[in-house]
């Protein structure tokens, strides 16, 4: 628990920061209208003319149907979004994907079979397609992707949505990530769970990058290695994992999940909630799988509980492999994104911020050259620039002390192209002084400092990083951002920093409101 934590024991909630007058978001939790043909938008400053393409967002746009409305943020009816960027002007377009979800539920006017997302994976007989998550990209082909066993194969320039794509018709699971990582052929990385007559397993995927014609999709994904769970009946959730040069890395983490909870709770009447829980007596556990070999390596490394949706980046150094990830020291708030809970205003808003755990920047340091003869009563980790031990592991931090005063920070992002399982200096992300990013950071690790880019009101996505032509340094490029404010109508933006200097160049004023969303990427491909 952080320093600053207190306990207030008759209400039996722990407050893990004492923040008050919080100003209520609810327009950014609203219900909003395709655009589907491009409108203009209106520059303010200069956008850089070399950067060419699109940038693609997902995340939710609908809320209700008739008089139905869904009660989990994630739930949300899949809205994607495109921004074509080309000599220095902007254009933006979005559509709702045409998910059986959405089709049946438009028909209807109603809500069908809804549940909360995050466990919808559970529900074997009808996971849903409504693909809200991210955007990711295989074999040259973009999709959109959830977490369940369906994505769907979109037209990147149109938005339309061109094929339902199922991973358990390709190979054994259940579900994968919308977060794979890629090497530099192209080949993708991504996990899945899979149940069988004997439980739960945790699956590594790969996806080749050849593809064989028009109409081919995942065709030639494997498993890599299958990773039995502590407990089969009780799988950890994930979100995201860990990828270096020759390692897979999977954080099984204590946030656990009873199947049987899961998969009866209809029957005796029970919220899927109840399935899901955090448990803080047990430990967070690394395991590392060699990409060549696909197998598990024997040494597990071993930590406290903590909770992590995304990952900053991962390398191998000096026979370390350094994991950097966003993390917190308690995983309820995994439960807390209920729109009656986003939509909340004064106190009720105050100690819902206050009682969730603030995210921040973490290194783990896992020594790789472990044998049966080493000694494990001291601390392996032997890298005079860093404070982190490797026996039962702790962590150093990726940030100074003053980042506390912005709230942690998520949304992670880096230099991808040329740093990703590579030493690397920088990352951005989101301060989150609300329950939504309200800020954009950059930090540098050799300083263990930060610039901020922070206006009132303002509630930015997560930052997408651009490298500049005939780039030099790894900061050499641009920030894109979408922002959104809660307190002016149509006062939408998508802002252009220098990721150097982190001011702005310009900004894209959008005529039409957005909603918050989740992840995306940038299409920089003809």
């Amino acid at each position: 628990v952080e320093r600053d934590c207190f306990s207030r024991a008759a209400a039996q909630k722990t407050y893990f920061t004492k923040v008050h007058g919080l100003p209520s978001i609810t327009p950014l939790i609203s219900s909003v209208q395709e655009t589907p043909e491009p409108i203009p938008t209106t520059v303010k400053g200069t956008i850089p003319t070399w950067i060419h393409w699109s940038l693609l967002r997902n995340g939710p746009g609908k809320f209700e149907f008739g008089n139905q409305h869904y009660n989990h943020w994630f739930d949300g009816m899949a809205l994607m979004h495109r921004f074509q960027i080309e000599d220095g002007q902007v254009t933006y377009r979005r559509r709702f994907l045409c998910s059986d979800s959405y089709t049946q539920n438009s028909e209807r006017n109603r809500i069908r079979n809804f549940f909360q997302r995050f466990l919808s994976r559970f529900e074997m007989p009808k996971p849903t397609d409504n693909a809200s998550v991210n955007f990711v990209k295989y074999k040259s082909d973009y999709y959109v992707s959830t977490e369940t066993n369906y994505m769907h194969r979109v037209d990147p320039d149109t938005l339309e949505s061109k094929q339902k794509v199922d991973w358990s018709k390709f190979i054994a699971v259940n579900g994968a990530t919308a977060h794979p990582h890629f090497d530099p052929d192209g080949t993708a990385y991504n996990m899945g769970n899979s149940y069988r007559n004997k439980g739960a397993f945790y699956n590594i995927i790969r996806v080749p990058p050849e593809r064989n014609g028009p109409e081919d999709t995942l065709e030639g994904a494997k498993i890599l290695c299958s990773i039995a769970p502590r407990d089969k009946s009780k799988p950890s959730y994930y979100h995201s994992f860990g990828m270096s040069e020759n390692y897979v890395v999977f954080i099984e983490q204590p946030i656990k999940m009873d199947l049987f909870k899961i998969v009866t709770g209809r029957l005796r009447g029970k919220s899927l909630n109840e399935g899901v829980y955090w448990d803080p007596n047990q430990e967070t556990i690394f395991h590392l799988i060699d990409k060549q070999t696909g197998k598990e390596m024997p040494v597990k490394y071993y930590t406290k509980a903590l909770s992590t949706f995304h990952q900053i980046n991962a390398f191998e150094q000096d026979g370390f492999l350094m994991l950097d990830m966003c993390c917190s020291d308690d995983g309820q708030s995994i439960n807390n994104f209920l729109i009656q809970n986003l939509r909340q205003s004064g106190e009720a808003l105050d100690e819902m911020y206050n009682t969730m755990s603030r995210p921040y920047p973490r290194r783990f340091v896992l020594p790789l050259n472990i044998t049966s003869e080493t000694p494990l009563e001291q601390n392996l980790n032997t890298r005079p620039d860093s404070t982190a031990t490797a026996v039962f592991c702790t962590f150093e931090d990726l940030h100074g002390e003053d980042l506390k005063d912005y709230g942690g920070l998520e949304f992670p992002h880096i230099n991808y192209a040329r740093y990703n399982t590579k030493p690397y200096r920088y990352y951005y992300g989101c301060g989150f002084r609300h329950l939504v990013g309200d800020c954009l950071i950059k930090m540098d690790l050799e300083s263990k400092k930060f610039k901020v880019w922070r206006q009132p009101d303002l509630y930015p996505s997560e930052p997408v990083f651009i490298l500049s032509p005939n780039a030099e340094e790894e900061d050499d490029g641009v920030i894109l951002s979408v922002i959104i404010t809660p307190v002016k109508d149509k006062s939408t933006f998508l802002l252009v920093l220098d990721a150097k200097t982190f001011e702005e160049l310009g900004r894209a004023e959008v005529p039409v409101n957005i909603p918050y969303g989740f992840h995306g990427v940038f299409n920089s491909s003809a």
